[in-house]
């Protein structure tokens, strides 16, 4: 399992690892019953706490991502599509409203914006 972390980001490490880890899930790349590293082993891995590890693993759980096993370790959790789905769409909105910001920000047009999303969408 690949983790990328962004020290110098403005996202916590511990969110960075939810994010990476959810999104391998939506893909497909963990699959339910998939055991995840030992909080040990990531955060030797990343050079971070074990502690940040933890804490993504928990959040992890209670968002229903993933179940863990004491002293056994933490695997995904089966996968309920449309909540999956859910969760893809609620990101992908919360990353089009920013976006939209950002351009009004920049003093573009709604009309503008909204061309240059059908833009965006030919591709």
């Amino acid at each position: 399992m690949k983790i990328i972390i962004n020290a110098s980001g403005m996202i916590p490490i511990y969110e960075q690892i939810m994010d990476q880890i959810k999104t391998m899930i939506r893909k497909g790349e963990l699959k339910e019953n998939d055991i995840l590293p030992s909080v040990r082993t990531l955060s030797k891995d990343l050079k971070i706490s074990a502690l940040t590890v933890k804490k993504a693993y928990d959040a992890l759980e209670t968002e229903g991502f993933t179940v863990t096993v004491h002293g056994k370790g933490t695997y995904v959790a089966a996968t309920n599509k449309e909540f999956l789905l859910e969760e893809q769409k609620k990101e992908l909105e919360a990353d089009l409203e920013h976006a939209v910001q950002k351009g009004r920000n920049f003093g573009i047009s709604d009309e503008d914006i909204r061309s240059l999303f059908e833009l965006v969408l030919e591709d």
